[in-house]
């Protein structure tokens, strides 16, 4: 089963200084980060802030490319969560085609903010992920729980 999630912001871990996703189910009532690269998150980052470069960047290529060739995104899905790596899969549509392709996380919220397209994580890498089970730093945790829509700066929706 799938769950609907929004990004709710960007945030910097603070011991290792990598980026952060942070999803939150559309219930609201769970929270998930997921570490990510610092290109992937300046790539959302532009998409949350509507920031339009000069020149297209690698995501803004892959949009382009999508409504060039008549297709659409239809959803993008997190589908596993292994070795500590999470892995996600595009669902396009192409002509009445269904076409699923093996994503990085990152790339995949990347792309479906560009796209407006729904974003969903597999129930059971939810509940192996979400902080109410999430057995990572206590630190992380405790400081993703304690923040507000603002603590996101602009970088929430």
């Amino acid at each position: 089963m799938e769950v609907e999630v929004k990004i709710r912001g960007l945030m910097l871990d603070p011991n290792t200084n990598q980026p952060i996703v942070v999803l939150q189910d559309l219930a609201g009532d769970r929270v998930i980060p997921i570490w990510i690269g610092g290109a992937e998150a300046q790539a959302i980052a532009f998409e949350l802030e509507k920031h339009v470069p000069p020149r297209p960047q690698t995501h803004d290529l892959m949009r382009n490319l999508v409504i060039g060739l008549n297709a659409s995104l239809c959803k993008i899905v997190v589908t596993e969560l292994k070795d500590d790596s999470f892995y996600a899969v595009l669902w396009f549509d192409r002509q009445g085609q269904i076409i699923s392709l093996d994503s990085r996380p990152s790339d995949a919220f990347a792309l479906a903010l560009r796209l407006d397209c729904p974003m969903f994580i597999d129930e059971s890498v939810l509940k192996s992920s979400s902080i109410s089970s999430q057995d990572r730093n206590a630190q992380t945790r405790e400081m993703l729980e304690r923040f507000s829509d603002e603590d996101f700066g602009p970088h929430k929706m």
